[in-house]
């Protein structure tokens, strides 16, 4: 058992594709926890399948290494806003934290967000410079942009005097200047345990801790996880845990782990001022307390921003449901949902008058459809609202959220950028000429007109443009935008598309399906040219006669259809329209079938705004 003094607890925190996660798999790897002929795969802390396809950090994980006899608990947090609800509950465990800039690019926004988190938790940062051995590196010009980036936030004089530390996680490399580079992790690590302090823990006192992240295993149950704030923390140790609430019960502890290299080891005793894991303590939230009985105290609960952002998710209600879900009742899915928000502080879900939908609210469209996806794999079938914003009243005014964006273009489609955005109600913040030649441009935007933007973008800009968001708030409503600029391609008929059909249809639009699909009525196929929808028969066959023409011989030719994904087909929504999501597809449906229904209750939508 390690004394608090022998503890360093630091957070990883970075923009996405900074190199985060590669560089805690150097410090594994030379922390020595694999065997030499161990087969290890890379970004091993990115388990999860999503991660991985995505390239992106969404949980954060817990890891610790070993250097000079002094345990450091490493915790890999995630790297977009979007989770950013992760990242506020990390910041509770830690004393410290390592800040990776990439060494070309330098502090980007999703770097600004999580900084901000860490600063205001008056955390101690190290600032390491990564990639430092790519071509076009230029950490003098990343130094002086982070140190700007530090009195942007508001960090205070010693937070502004952060240590650097170049390295490349990739190459195992690390060093104090970057002409002066050691072929390991060594000045990292010497930086971690000068730098950042050790917890100031009484290991004496009554026991306390507070549950910051959750996990579940199938013959465990939910494992709680956070650090020990004060005392020691034993096997059958009995304690007093009050809920957000202030509903106080005793509860028996089961087994206590630390972290050790990737996975959890069992321990008869914890000290304080460890990351740990206990069992045994049955249904427990985050920001709950754990105290000796003798002793009761409750901490205060962790705070995170409020969502921007919700949709209804329900029980399928199209011709096809059924067909490939496992979970398919409402009770399934609000119970999926209930045991996501325990895990999630950032996720809200309600219910409704209807006993098949509910409402989900979240920090994004990243967040949301995360969730959808995971949902997806693990067996559901649901269908789920177009995402609108969450509006708030304030001093008899109604407010909206806002949303920094910043985009990377070139010169060519500067105007194409500025024209898009200015539909949408954006206000330029600032205009800089990198040493590329591109543009960055920053505009602080309604959130509801960033829905539907992204794929707006690349199309306008050939797929240029690089874009990041961050939350900036909520600020007077801005008026009516124009969200969307075309209509959809509906099927009138159930049954199989054919190319027959298809290569009609293609003349009216941009087609989502291919030969060979089921639809049904009501479906969306496609995408039209005109800002109404258009009914399209994508079934008709070609009739069997004796007479020929010149061109009878010719093969049909169809365009290649637009392959769209959980987060494309979330954008192009319409507010009359579904996501119908299984597990072996997702398709757009119009809320009301079929095309007389529609009519009426256009009809009556249209008469209740000139009335209002």
């Amino acid at each position: 058992m390690q004394r608090p003094e022998q503890i360093r607890n630091i957070a990883i925190i970075a923009h996405v594709d900074h190199g985060k996660t590669t560089l805690v798999d150097a410090l594994l790897r030379q922390s020595r926890i694999f065997r030499e002929n161990q087969q290890v795969e890379e970004r091993v802390l990115d388990s999860n399948a999503l991660e991985r396809e995505r390239g992106i950090t969404i949980l954060s994980k817990n890891t610790a290494v070993h250097y000079q006899g002094v345990k450091i608990n490493i915790v890999d947090t995630p790297g977009h806003a979007d989770f950013g609800g992760e990242v506020e509950r990390v910041m509770n465990m830690v004393d410290g934290a390592l800040l990776l800039v990439d060494a070309v690019e330098g502090p980007m926004p999703q770097t600004r967000f999580v900084l901000r988190k860490a600063l205001e938790r008056g955390h101690r940062v190290i600032v390491v410079v990564n990639k430092i051995d790519r071509p076009n590196a230029r950490p003098d010009w990343v130094v002086d942009t982070t140190f700007d980036l530090f009195v942007d936030l508001g960090a205070t004089d010693e937070q502004c005097d952060f240590p650097v530390i170049y390295a490349s996680g990739l190459s195992g490399v690390s060093g104090t200047a970057p002409d002066r580079l050691e072929n390991s992790m060594i000045p990292l690590f010497e930086a971690i345990l000068n730098e950042v302090p050790h917890p100031r823990v009484d290991p004496q006192g009554p026991t306390l801790m507070q549950a910051t992240l959750l996990g579940y295993d199938d013959y465990k149950g939910q494992i709680v996880i956070g650090r020990l704030q004060r005392g020691k923390m034993r096997r059958n140790q009995t304690l007093l845990l009050t809920e957000a609430s202030g509903e106080t019960r005793q509860v028996k502890v089961g087994q206590v782990f630390t972290h050790e290299g990737l996975g959890r080891k069992e321990v008869e005793e914890a000290v304080a001022g460890d990351i740990i894991a206990v069992t045994g303590l049955g249904k427990t939230g985050i920001g709950d307390t754990l105290s000796d009985p003798s002793c009761p105290e409750t901490l205060p609960p962790i705070k995170v921003e409020e969502p921007t952002l919700r949709m209804m998710i329900g029980v399928n209600t199209s011709p096809f449901a059924g067909r490939d879900g496992t979970h398919l009742t409402s009770r399934k899915i609000r119970e999926r949902l209930l045991r996501e928000a325990e895990k999630d502080v950032a996720l809200r879900v309600e219910d409704t008058d209807s006993a098949d939908n509910f409402l989900v609210s979240g920090r994004g469209e990243l967040h949301l459809s995360i969730l959808i996806e995971t949902m997806r794999r693990e067996g559901y079938e649901f269908q789920v609202s177009k995402p609108e914003v969450i509006y708030k009243e304030s001093g008899g005014k109604k407010l909206e959220p806002y949303e920094m964006v910043e985009i990377e273009v070139s010169p060519d489609h500067q105007g194409s950028v500025v024209e898009l955005l200015g539909k949408r109600k954006g206000q330029m913040q600032d205009m800089q000429v990198l040493e590329s030649g591109n543009l960055r441009i920053t505009y602080k935007v309604p959130s509801r007109g960033l829905l539907g933007f992204r794929l707006r973008l690349l199309t306008a800009t050939r797929g240029e443009a690089l874009m990041n968001t961050w939350f900036a708030g909520y600020e007077p409503y801005a008026g009516p935008i124009e969200s969307h600029e075309f209509g959809s391609l509906v099927a009138w008929e159930t049954g199989t598309a054919t190319a027959y059909a298809l290569h009609s249809a293609q003349e009216r639009g941009t087609l989502y399906i291919t030969p060979g699909t089921e639809v049904y009525e009501g479906m969306v196929v496609g995408e039209h040219i005109r800002e109404n929808d258009l009914d399209v028969n994508v079934c008709k066959k070609k009739h069997l006669t004796g007479i020929r023409r010149a061109t009878a011989e010719e093969a049909i030719r169809l365009d290649t259809p637009r392959r769209l994904t959980i987060d494309d087909a979330l954008e192009i929504m319409k507010d009359d329209e579904l996501l119908e999501v299984t597990p072996q597809t997702f398709r757009l449906r119009k809320k009301f079938l079929a095309k007389n229904e529609r009519a009426r209750h256009a009809k009556q939508k249209k008469y209740e705004n000139m009335n209002s």
